[in-house]
């Protein structure tokens, strides 16, 4: 009995699941109370058994199509006129019935915290939800989750706009669709995909970091951990190759009674990410399940996360938009995204502005535009809570740019263009017709310079699109920069009030301060200059110079010298210049010695000449007493070298490289003096990288371990020769 009772229960969840297969489905995205997109064929898409007829009834259409083999199925609705509501009957082995559709403009709304930031949470609160009845504007959130692979669907729904509703959406979101509702007088779908604390790499699918050269290393990593990739699959072999041999070897050390060697590691390439902030694992889980879905555009706003990257976040901007373009099948795709507000990070005051440029270039992109936010943030919080201007300035460079309402101002006001008059500098702005200043002052936040580097307020003078800088004490400037600091709210907007941007322009002679305070620096050449608060790498191994002049250098080397200069977060700088005789002729093993240039130089250095300004550094010159540490590897304190006064328990002036990590140790040091000249260590951690001049005050006199480079407002280390 109970056999023949387990065989009627097997065959009864069997006919379930055989019924279950058969159903016609659509994707999540779509649901009664959605929007659809006006004036575009809008894919509509499911899963049903493989080869089942499907048909699609909406707004007077009808669409017929077959699931493929695998049981998908799509269809395309001819483009529409706003309107609605609308039926949407779904047919196949079922009947699938979705209400309340309306046909308007639909945006992707997407970032991080500043994105997902909610309703609730900005100014006004309880006012703006009480008021919030829009039921033709309509709500779709994507829950947060990561995956290593493209995934097909996402579990939400989409709700009409009301009080109960609106509380925990985006902001920035509902801000912006309420503008165009009101403007526009049509439907206006918003899906908000965003994840707080996120970088922009996530987001970006394969397609975009293929798409951007400067980006290479990271497309190859993204392909490297696709198993259908044929780098991934020989990997992968290679891996399984080593394990076999190491699994041989060890079955016979057992039979011989031997100690076991350890397993060969995994290569963590061709493992799963760990979290969300790796490339392609938000792109796969909240943004794919959206493809191909007719959308107008998307609103982008994020960058904190990436602040110290500098131009290198332009690279990645080009990457995702490049990408959404691609995957959605729409090359025209609107981008508006938020240009990030001021903030008090702490350390490094000038990164932000960094991002603020990179973020400017990024209008070289066509079919962008950027909401300038410098005089609504709130230096004390990362989350600024006027989120209603946010939202009405994308709203103006929608309305202006993608819907055609030319009458509107949108844009702020940028630097066009500079010209040296004297001891003036006169810079004229695009996007003005009248600049001003919204408190009425004089206009603030300009500064420049001259040869010397040191950059001194400016005086600025507004005759209608122009500035006209001047500063006592300087008669040749040279360079001009405004807004030039993460605490900037400048009070310089144009005719609409909208604020002007950072910017800087003007070149410094490439050894910035040195010229004036090492005039023994006259004769070198400059072989390479990297920033080293925020070092880059153009793949794992391999550092990125911001300047390289290899090519350029000829004749015998006679000299080679160093100069570090580090801008501290408080104001002021620390410099020092070593020079000394050749310690090898090869002009490849002088600058930083990354893996890729396999240099390893533990030994001594003769006639070494130190001037600093750093406290506690010895200046002069010493025919004997310093030595040099260079190597791309991991190291150790064991004083192998016999380094005198070395310490073999701290890391100092005699340390060894060990094993083949990638630590990585450039030092100098002046052992007879007991001092660290300067050290950089651990570059490939970027902006915690070691780095400093003099002796580190904590455990370790080398700045070993400390991860502080980002804490400088700015540096330059610049490699030099001298040549016969």
């Amino acid at each position: 009995m109970q056999k023949r009772y387990a065989v009627l229960v097997g065959f009864a969840f069997m006919a379930v699941a055989m019924v279950a297969q058969a159903e016609v489905k659509m994707s999540n995205v779509f649901g009664s109370n959605m929007v659809l997109q006006r004036d575009k064929n809008v894919p509509v898409w499911g899963l049903a058994s493989p080869n089942e007829k499907v048909t699609v009834k909406f707004n007077g259409q009808s669409k017929e199509t077959a699931a493929d083999s695998s049981g998908k199925w799509q269809i395309a609705l001819d483009p529409m006129q706003a309107g609605g509501p609308f039926k949407m009957e779904v047919n196949g082995s079922n009947v699938l019935t979705l209400d309340n559709i309306l046909v308007g403009e639909v945006w992707i709304c997407s970032g991080q915290s500043n994105m997902q930031m909610s309703v609730k949470s900005s100014n006004d609160s309880e006012k703006e939800i009480a008021a919030a009845t829009y039921p033709e504007i309509r709500l779709f959130s994507v829950p947060l989750t990561k995956n290593d692979f493209p995934q097909s669907d996402v579990k939400s729904d989409w709700k009409v706009c009301s009080p109960e509703t609106v509380p925990g959406f985006s902001a920035a979101a509902y801000f912006f669709g309420r503008e165009i509702n009101k403007a526009l007088k049509v439907p206006v779908g918003l899906i908000n995909t965003s994840w707080g604390g996120t970088r922009i790499e996530p987001w970006t699918p394969p397609a975009g970091f293929k798409s951007v050269p400067e980006l290479k290393n990271i497309a190859n990593q993204v392909d490297l951990r696709n198993p259908a990739s044929e780098t991934h699959k020989k990997l992968a072999d290679e891996t399984v190759k080593k394990f076999e041999s190491w699994l041989d070897s060890t079955k016979k050390a057992i039979v011989a009674e031997q100690l076991l060697a350890a397993p060969p590691a995994c290569p963590a390439d061709i493992m799963p990410y760990e979290n969300q902030q790796q490339p392609t694992v938000l792109y796969n889980a909240m943004i794919h399940p959206l493809v191909p879905m007719a959308v107008r555009g998307a609103l982008w706003y994020q960058g904190e996360s990436n602040r110290g990257e500098g131009m290198l976040y332009f690279n990645k901007m080009q990457a995702l938009i490049n990408g959404w373009r691609t995957v959605f099948q729409n090359k025209d795709m609107a981008f508006y995204y938020v240009q990030l507000a001021p903030y008090n990070y702490g350390s490094n005051p000038t990164a932000l502005a960094e991002i603020w440029e990179a973020q400017i270039a990024a209008l070289s992109i066509p079919n962008t535009g950027m909401a300038v936010t410098l005089d609504i943030g709130d230096v004390k919080n990362i989350h600024p809570k006027n989120k209603q201007d946010v939202g009405r300035r994308l709203a103006l460079l929608a309305l202006n740019k993608t819907y055609g309402q030319k009458g509107v101002v949108c844009d702020s006001p940028l630097f066009d263009t500079m010209k040296i008059d004297g001891n003036k500098i006169v810079i004229n702005f695009k996007n003005a017709v009248e600049l001003k200043t919204r408190d009425g002052k004089a206009p603030d936040w300009f500064e420049i310079c001259d040869e010397s580097g040191a950059f001194r307020k400016a005086d600025a003078v507004i005759q209608k699109n122009i500035v006209i800088l001047s500063a006592a004490g300087i008669e040749k400037p040279i360079v001009a920069r405004f807004a030039w600091d993460h605490l900037a709210e400048p009070n310089l907007v144009n005719e609409a009030g909208l604020p002007a941007s950072a910017f800087r322009f003007g070149k410094l002679p490439s050894g910035g301060k040195m010229a004036s305070l090492v005039p023994e620096s006259k004769d070198y050449k400059l072989l390479y200059e990297i920033n080293p608060v925020n070092p880059q790498m153009a793949s794992p191994g391999k550092i990125l110079y911001q300047s390289d002049k290899r090519q350029e250098i000829s004749g015998e080397i006679v000299r080679i010298a160093y100069y570090l200069e580090l801008t501290k977060a408080e104001g002021g700088f620390d410099y020092v210049f070593v020079a000394m005789d050749p310690f090898t002729k090869d002009i490849g093993k002088i600058g930083v010695p990354d893996l890729d240039s396999k240099v390893k130089f533990q030994q001594k250095l003769s006639n070494v000449f130190v001037k600093s300004n750093a406290a506690g550094v010895k200046n002069g010159t010493f025919a004997e007493g310093c030595n040099i540490e260079f190597w791309g590897t991991n190291y150790g304190p064991d004083n192998v070298a016999t380094v005198p006064g070395a310490s073999a328990a701290l890391f100092d002036f005699g340390d060894s490289p060990v094993g083949d990590g990638n630590y990585g140790s450039m030092q100098i040091h002046n052992y007879a003096e007991k001092q660290t000249v300067f050290a950089f260590n651990h570059w490939v951690l970027g902006a915690k990288a070691d780095l400093g001049i003099g002796n580190s005050a904590g455990p370790q006199p080398d700045w070993t371990f400390l991860g502080n480079a980002g804490k400088y407002a700015g540096g330059k280390l610049l490699v030099l020769v001298q040549t016969k």
